[in-house]
């Protein structure tokens, strides 16, 4: 068995042996998005720092537990922060959290991020459910040896964001009366923010909204079987022509007036699968 099965083995063990949940949907929270673990009933928390092979999250708008326990009546894990290629950490280690979800039981991964818009028709604040994505990150989680108990060494792409999914993301917020966007979401490095030649380019290849996550997340999922969904919260405007300095604090505090929105279509979908 490989290194990497071993490790997954490792800390499944210890999450089993502070609960028995077989939760089949997991959910990662992004920037800004952690009042979803406020609606979910809690049974079991976990920090990062006390599973086997788990990073620790270094951004301080992501906290760093595990928690296990129900929302709209279905049994759900979610992390409660997330980890990002920019900090440091391996593509392995980025989505080796997804990994663990897998064999913990979950089929179906739900994953939101804070993004810039690029597409003129988003504003700030925006919801946007991501229909596609392009890998600019410059590394993908499954080089290296391929362990065939986790996925195929060559894992088809065709529909990395699940149409099915989607189509019930939109039945929610418009039963909501919540008004989404559909979009192609670009993956960058970072940490810093794009210029506007890049913001140009990225847009001429189709992106809609950028941002430095969720792309290791999905192909890993991908790879091991799972549906996704993905929604992006337009937290900034990146149009070239008229691009002010970015603000932090002002993309988080944009980032947390819109969870209320995102956070009811989510727990909608839960309750609809």
């Amino acid at each position: 068995m490989s290194e990497l099965r071993n490790h997954i083995d490792e800390a499944v063990a210890y999450l089993r042996s502070k609960t028995s949940m077989q939760p089949p949907i997991g959910i990662i929270l992004g920037t800004g998005l952690g009042g979803l673990a406020k609606e979910i009933k809690q049974e079991v928390v976990i920090d990062y720092e006390n599973i086997p092979h788990f990073p620790v999250s270094t951004v301080e708008s992501h906290h760093g537990r595990l928690i296990f326990g129900t929302l709209g009546g279905k049994q759900v894990v979610a992390m409660q922060g997330r980890f990002h290629y920019y900090e440091g950490y391996t593509m392995q280690q980025v989505t080796f959290p997804v990994r663990v979800m897998k064999f913990l039981g979950v089929s179906t991964l739900l994953i939101s991020n804070a993004a810039g818009g690029m597409n003129p028709q988003f504003r700030k604040g925006s919801v946007m459910i991501i229909t596609d994505h392009i890998n600019l990150l410059g590394d993908n989680p499954l080089i290296g040896p391929n362990d065939d108990s986790l996925g195929p060494r060559f894992p088809d792409m065709s529909e990395p964001y699940s149409k099915k999914l989607i189509g019930l993301a939109e039945k929610v917020a418009l039963d909501k009366k919540i008004r989404v966007e559909r979009g192609v979401f670009v993956a960058v490095a970072g940490p810093n923010l794009e210029t506007r030649a890049e913001y140009r380019f990225l847009r001429l290849i189709g992106g809609d909204a950028v941002g430095m996550s969720t792309v290791p997340e999905n192909i890993v999922a991908n790879h091991m079987g799972m549906q996704v969904l993905g929604f992006s919260i337009i937290t900034d405007e990146c149009f070239p022509d008229a691009l002010q300095p970015a603000n932090v604090a002002e993309i988080i505090a944009v980032a947390n007036e819109t969870e209320p929105k995102l956070t009811a279509i989510m727990k909608g979908v839960v309750e609809s699968l």
